[in-house]
């Protein structure tokens, strides 16, 4: 009677695992098309046995069974797998912003409202052979200094769309590290609820785990991470080989774009990601509170590091835009004021677009310079430039438009290469007034009545003397329509580059994704059998009982009599 009894209780427990077995199995369906999900799995057992008696002379004791029970529903996940994954992320997106900032630029090049740069450039040139043909034709010269103008225009429109781009990306920084500091708030948070729950031993927050883990595949997008759990539960997470997430607390990356660039901020006001923890305060009377005066030994980024992925220097969003923006509006003066070239090469190079603008308003700044002089030369003759009074420089086709921005940065030790300076660059020049008011003000007569027809061979020798060179790692020199040329191969030819590991980056991350989603996801066809096989269990627990309460029935009745 006893023995039938705690069969009952056997039989109750099959049905009570069979039950939570499918309850699992029913979330795992319910979230299989969830982000991040990871599929649960039953692990079952037997309860401990009731030994009734020891015989050594034989192999197995006399021993009654106390039925199934429900161990834990653990995640199956692949500590590798997640950790390529997220690597593996964080690499292919820092390739996709170099791609689409490079798109961006092709965009801003080949097409401005629909017209290419390029075809402002032919125009002028087209002017000046135009004006070799006849250079006292009052049409000819008109042609020319709205040609001149055109350029100028255009060229200012490109120039003004890089800058446009790149605050966007700074304004991006900033929305990416206050989404870096959210997550790990939410982390911090996560953690301290999956402890809560597990401290018990009971019971296992596999729903909270799974939004944790998916931040961390967030966080592996946006930068280089490193992590791990301690005994009990908390993920300890590194952000760029700095402790970001701890057991009790989340150091908060800031954003400065107010220190100078003395004290470790940025020139024109960008953004600078630093730890706040490790920033210098001084405690400010006025405000009444600790404030953070300089960012030099609590910087993110090294952005001079060698781009590598031997050196994992080329991993995360944050990175990647940060690289690409630069830290400021760059001119020819980044390539030209260090002759080394060691200036160019550690903070420009690295930059898709500081390295564009400096190489686009060099370009700009040669063809301006170049027709100048030949403008100036001319001037030594007034009969060319026609009855006009006045110094030498005033006869410049291209003229500074705020004078007292243009410095002698040669010798002026407080401007350096890196800072937003003004003075002769794309922004600060226009087409000199006296030609917008009377564009026949240069007569192109000599003082014997003839044509100044070395005046023109002189503008004509400006554009094809091959006396330029982009950027102080190249050797060739060429003149300035094999100047732009060269520009817009070198972008096309980074695009190629970046656009072939993008392309190979996706594969290994959807490789990788695909391996993981093998182990971690759901698969409706495996739940459905899982279901069956639990259904058909209970189904056999409850007949079970059904046929030992007959026997108990049967007995009762039996002895009733």
């Amino acid at each position: 009677m006893a023995s039938l009894m705690g069969s009952l209780y056997i039989g109750a427990s099959g049905l009570q695992t069979s039950q939570n077995a499918l309850n699992t199995t029913a979330h795992n369906m319910s979230n299989i098309d969830t982000e991040g999900y990871t599929r649960q799995q039953v692990s079952q057992g037997t309860r401990p046995y009731i030994t009734t008696e020891k015989d050594f002379r034989i192999i197995s004791w006399k021993q009654t069974g106390l039925g199934v029970v429900y161990n834990n529903c653990k995640q199956v996940r692949s500590l590798f797998l997640d950790q390529s994954y997220r690597q593996e992320a964080g690499r292919e997106a820092f390739y996709d912003v170099s791609v689409t900032t490079l798109e961006e630029i092709e965009d801003q090049l080949q097409e401005m409202n629909g017209v290419e740069f390029a075809e402002s450039m032919e125009n002028l040139w087209v002017a000046v052979q135009e004006m070799s043909k006849n250079p006292t034709n009052a049409v000819n010269q008109s042609t020319l200094i709205t040609r001149a103008n055109e350029f100028i225009t255009r060229a200012k429109s490109v120039y003004e769309g890089f800058t446009n781009y790149q605050d966007n990306m700074n304004t991006k920084v900033a929305n990416l590290v206050d989404e870096i500091n959210k997550i790990g708030d939410r982390i911090k948070e996560l953690n301290l609820n999956i402890v809560e729950i597990e401290s018990g031993h009971q019971e296992h927050a596999n729903d909270l785990r799974d939004e944790r883990n998916l931040l961390l595949d967030r966080l592996g997008e946006l930068g280089r991470i490193s992590y791990y759990e301690d005994t009990f539960g908390n993920v300890l997470v590194q952000f760029e080989g700095t402790q970001f997430v701890t057991t009790d607390h989340v150091n908060h990356m800031g954003c400065d774009n107010v220190l100078p660039a003395d004290k470790g901020g940025s020139p024109v006001g960008y953004n600078t990601p630093y730890w706040e923890f490790a920033g210098k305060k001084t405690y400010d009377d006025v405000l009444q509170e600790w404030v953070i005066t300089d960012i030099r030994g609590a910087k993110v980024f090294d952005l001079q590091q060698t781009v590598s992925t031997a050196m994992n220097t080329d991993i995360g969003e944050l990175r990647s835009t940060l690289l690409a923006r630069g830290d400021h509006h760059a001119t020819y003066h980044d390539i030209t004021d260090d002759a080394t070239g060691n200036y160019y090469n550690k903070n420009i190079a690295q930059s898709v677009i500081m390295n564009v603008e400096a190489e686009f308003d060099q370009m700009i700044k040669n063809m301006c310079t170049a027709i100048n002089k030949v403008f100036e030369e001319a001037g030594s003759n007034p009969v060319t430039l026609g009855e006009v009074s006045g110094l030498t420089s005033d006869y410049d086709l291209f003229k500074v438009l705020n004078e007292e921005d243009c410095l002698n940065y040669d010798i002026d030790d407080e401007h350096k290469a890196g800072q937003n300076r003004k003075g002769y660059i794309i922004t600060n020049i226009g087409i000199n007034p006296m030609y917008l008011e009377e564009p026949t003000s240069m007569k192109f007569y000599l003082a014997d009545g003839s044509e100044d027809q070395a005046t023109v061979e002189k503008l004509k020798a400006a554009f094809t003397t091959a006396d330029y060179v982009i950027n102080p790692n190249v050797a060739t020199k060429t003149d300035f329509v094999g100047y732009y040329n060269m520009l817009v191969s070198q972008v096309a030819n980074s695009g190629d580059v970046y656009k072939g590991i993008q392309s190979n980056q996706e594969l290994t991350v959807s490789a990788v994704a695909n391996a993981r989603e093998q182990i971690v996801g759901v698969s409706s066809d495996e739940e459905l059998e899982f279901m069956i096989e639990f259904q058909n269990a209970f189904n056999a627990s409850s007949r079970y009982i059904n046929v030992v309460s007959e026997m108990l029935e049967h007995i009762v009745s039996a002895l009733g009599r």
